[in-house]
């Protein structure tokens, strides 16, 4: 008992030092020149500059030093004149305006701002898989703003003494569009690549063997296999995927089958009847707000709803395979909000997860139990938007609850009864919509209830509010009002529900009247560090006259490299059958520190009422070592106590991480005598795109998901379509969204982009800063690609001899426009260049592929300066013209008056 007692004092101490340092115990980390991209610190950032959002948003790191962000995102997002150039290590140009020049050279080691010198500081630039991130203090004030990142909600603010010409230019598109409706930017509007389903493909499989020995309660050690496979494919138009697990003997023990059609655009089932997804097999119910959790068995499914909606607007549920031995984490914009441990389905489910008024976004990460880690996001709005007005949208699944399509063994995780969920939601306008549901449920407590529901949704200011009622036709009513709010900084989420008469469903259960919750999100910044508190309050009522309030708080703060997060519950419940009422008080605190290539993650949990007692403590190191590729080498050490098992254990494990495989070795031993050895091999093979009739290994997933073969050539007839004689391309960048392309185009001119996510269209398109020759240029943006689990697109990119446009806008007088947005249109209608006139009125467009075009004024700048958008001039750029001069351009009134005006 005594390394019991000064073990949970030492994870205490280290917890509340952490705490008490504070940053300017850490400032050295700013310097720290050992940190590397790791998954568990990235980023993504929704950039506002006042109540303008910029761009699609921006990915960085949180670093030992603070925060980084892409460099690419952020030239887009603030759309400055700055040219990245990867192969030199330089990016060059102006920002804001002209005079304001910035130089980065990372060869020569200095940035130069205007005529000011100033050498390059360790930890102000990292290269990570996407590029080069740079420190945001450091970028601020290289750019001459302000950055402030906020962390637990995914933002980051730019803030200016004076107006950005980003600003002025979302601020003129505003007003035109209170004019003129101006389409959002939408990449349907880009060249579709489409991938072709053809005929029985092979499937890809993702496998993870492990082989151990392991003893626990006393019992001899034994000997154990497992596995878990895996796969994905198409069979014409239907697709599939399975999943089989063994038990510890190596006999298979769950197999898990579906077949599916799944469109995001709605033609899953063709023009004729709308669908985005049909599913025969083991699928997933549907949730409602009063009657219906989502729950999985064999059945089939049938909707419309868009792929990336919840069920309900205010929560969302998260389910998947969770193999024997993994914990699951549920992440809310970087906030911890709920653990899942292995249990006997194989599956992890987070349900009724609450969501914030504004940006959600939740990562679920897997942690095996020989140090492996997977990661799935997903990026939930809630607003007015949510809302849309005129769609109608439906749902209907029936499935056994619980029980699996085959059933290799006598299990049942659920009622094993059949259900049916039936519903039809419609937007009424821009801020209503209503909702009509039905179903048929078999409740454990009553048995066989059938339901309906209604619901109705309106967006008032910064708040969405739903009202619901539900009847199980004869004994009871359900009534229930919930509420989403942001107002500034601070989130405020209310609910209350009553069950009347009886009332029993899913959401309500047996013997429960009412449910009252409180909950509240507010940043706080204490100097330059942004705590995120949060703090919520439940109230439960029950017929036979019971009461419980529950209570709690989270606060966390970084602190340098160092986080410490603090969650306090309190739980009071009074019964009047025991005629007594009951108290419990927990908390506990959970650190995290880096130094350099090592991670140190802590947490110990105390009860402080009624007794006082240590439940449980852990620490894990975890170092990550360099290599070819991303995490090629890691280890990690663990060492825990729970109080409850009165167990201590130390673990340790190795993990390398090989182009096509990732091999991991561990070991663990606990003062009850348990110990427990395993190597596990994880891997994934698929067909190869490149050569018919092989296979291709690789550590990515494969199977779960989406894989992209990129060709580059160039397209010497211009025609679009690559001919046997065209050259392919090689040492060639490309891009693919958010996905890193960690490699350029090989000899053929290829390169397959992993790991990108199924169903969500990314455009795919060529870094033209990484061509080797400046008149060779993409041929437009790119392909906009919708990957499909365990299949592979194939994409020609091609490139083309570019020139330049040039001429002098000026008004009806003859006097030069300036500032007047110009765009370069092909003969498709798409915008593949603009520019903005100088003081005379004079304009370029440079890089231009070769072909035909129109020139014409942009909507913004043709509204506010009252000009005809058509300026009805035509250039033409090839190789026996390079250069299109078209001299003067006029540009017309709108309304028939001259404009001598200089433009917006």
């Amino acid at each position: 008992m005594l390394f019991i007692k000064l073990f949970s004092r030492l994870v205490t101490w280290l917890a509340l030092v952490g705490a008490l340092l504070g940053p300017g115990q850490f400032a050295s980390a700013r310097a720290e020149t050992g940190w590397v991209a790791n998954e568990d610190d990235a980023l993504l950032f929704d950039v506002r500059l006042g109540q303008w959002r910029l761009g699609d948003g921006v990915r960085g790191y949180q670093t030992s030093g603070g925060m980084c962000v892409d460099l690419a995102d952020m030239i887009m997002a603030l759309d400055i004149s700055v040219r990245l150039d990867k192969k030199l290590r330089r990016a060059t140009g102006w920002a804001f305006k002209e005079s304001n020049t910035l130089t980065i050279d990372r060869e020569a080691n200095i940035v130069q701002i205007m005529n000011t010198k100033k050498k390059l500081v360790a930890g102000q630039i990292f290269d990570t898989p996407e590029g080069w991130c740079v420190n945001t203090e450091a970028l601020a004030n290289w750019l001459g703003i302000k950055l402030e990142g906020d962390i637990s909600n995914a933002l980051l603010r730019v803030k200016s003494d004076d107006k950005l010409p980003v600003e002025m230019s979302a601020e003129r598109r505003a007003r035109a569009a209170k004019i003129r409706p101006m389409a959002a930017f939408d990449l349907k509007t880009l060249p579709q690549a489409k991938i072709v389903r053809q005929g029985v493909s092979m499937p890809s499989v993702d496998a993870v063997v492990t082989l151990g020995a392991s003893r626990y309660d006393g019992s001899k050690a034994s000997p154990e296999l497992r596995y878990e496979l895996y796969a994905s494919g198409e069979a014409g138009p239907v697709a599939y995927d399975a999943r089989l697990a063994s038990n510890r003997s190596g006999v298979p023990d769950t197999l898990r089958v579906r077949a599916h059609r799944i469109d995001p655009n709605g033609q899953a089932l063709g023009k004729f009847v709308p669908a985005t997804q049909v599913a025969v097999g083991d699928v997933t119910g549907y949730t409602t707000a009063l009657v219906s959790q989502a729950n999985i068995g064999r059945g089939a499914l049938i909707t419309n709803r868009p792929l990336d909606r919840p069920d309900s607007f205010d929560r969302t549920d998260f389910r998947g395979e969770l193999p024997a031995g993994w914990d699951a984490e549920l992440y809310r914009n970087g906030q911890l909000l709920a653990i899942a441990v292995d249990r006997a389905d194989g599956r992890y489910e987070f349900v009724n997860i609450p969501m914030l008024y504004g940006q959600n976004r939740f990562e679920i990460i897997l942690y095996g139990p020989q140090g492996q880690t997977r990661r799935e996001e997903k990026t939930v709005m809630v607003g007015f938007d949510s809302v849309l007005p005129g769609k109608t949208w439906y749902w209907a699944g029936v499935n056994q609850d619980g029980r699996d399509l085959v059933g290799l063994g006598d299990r049942t995780i659920g009622t094993g009864h059949w259900r049916g969920t039936f519903g039809v939601e419609h937007g009424i306008n821009t801020r209503t919509s209503a909702s009509i549901a039905f179903a048929s449920l078999y409740l454990k407590e009553v048995g066989r209830r059938n339901f309906s529901e209604v619901a109705v949704r309106r967006a008032i200011g910064p708040a969405l509010i739903e009202l619901a009622a539900a009847t199980n036709f004869g004994s009871g009513v359900g009534l229930r009002a919930h509420m989403l709010s942001q107002f500034g900084t601070t989130y405020l989420t209310a609910d209350s529900m009553f069950g009347l008469g009886g009332f029993t469903s899913d959401r309500v259960l047996q013997g429960l009247s009412g449910r009252h919750e409180l909950a509240i999100d507010r940043n706080i910044t204490l100097g330059r560090t942004i705590v995120p508190l949060h703090a919520d309050v439940q109230y439960l009522t029950y017929r036979d006259g019971q009461r419980a309030l529950n209570v709690g708080t989270r606060a966390s703060a970084n602190f340098g490299r160092f986080t410490l997060t603090n969650e306090t519950d309190w739980r009071h419940s009074r019964s009047p059958l025991q005629n007594g009422s009951t108290e419990v008080l927990e908390t506990a605190f959970l650190g995290n520190a880096r130094f350099g290539r090592m991670r140190l993650r802590g947490e110990t949990r105390l009860r402080l009422a009624p007794d006082r007692r240590f439940e449980s403590a852990n620490i894990i190191g975890e170092w990550t070592g360099k290599g070819e590729t991303e995490e090629a080498t890691s280890m990690r050490g663990e060492i825990g106590y729970d109080r409850g098992q009165d167990r201590a254990r130390l673990g340790f494990g190795y993990v390398r991480r090989f182009e096509k495989f990732a091999l991991t070795g561990t070991a663990e031993v606990g003062s009850d005598k348990s110990f427990g050895i395993g190597i596990n091999l994880a891997f994934s093979l698929g067909p190869d795109p490149r050569k018919k009739g092989h296979f291709r290994v690789s550590s990515s997933h494969q199977a779960s998901m989406g894989q992209i073969l990129a060709r580059v050539y160039r397209d010497v007839n211009g025609d679009g379509q690559r001919q046997a004689d065209e050259p392919l391309e090689k040492e060639v960048q490309l891009a693919a969204g958010r996905v890193p392309v960690r490699k350029l185009t090989d000899e053929q001119g290829s390169v397959i982009i992993e790991d990108a996510q199924p169903y969500l269209p990314i455009l795919i398109g060529v870094d033209a800063g990484s061509l080797p020759d400046p008149l060779i240029q993409p041929a437009g943006p790119g392909l906009v690609v919708t990957p499909r689990p365990g299949v592979t697109a194939i994409v020609d990119l091609p490139l083309v001899g570019a020139g330049e446009v040039d001429g002098t806008l000026v008004g009806e007088g003859g006097a030069g426009l300036e500032g007047v947005d110009l765009e370069l249109v092909d003969q498709r209608g798409a915008v593949i260049r603009k520019t903005r006139s100088d003081f005379d009125g004079f304009f370029l467009f440079e890089t231009v592929p070769y072909g035909k075009y129109s020139i014409r004024i942009g909507k913004a700048s043709a509204d506010i300066a009252q000009l005809n958008v058509i300026l009805n001039r035509q250039a033409e750029v090839s190789a026996d013209q390079a250069s299109a001069h078209l001299g003067v351009v006029a540009a017309t009134s709108d309304k028939g008056d001259p404009k001598m005006a200089t433009g917006p």
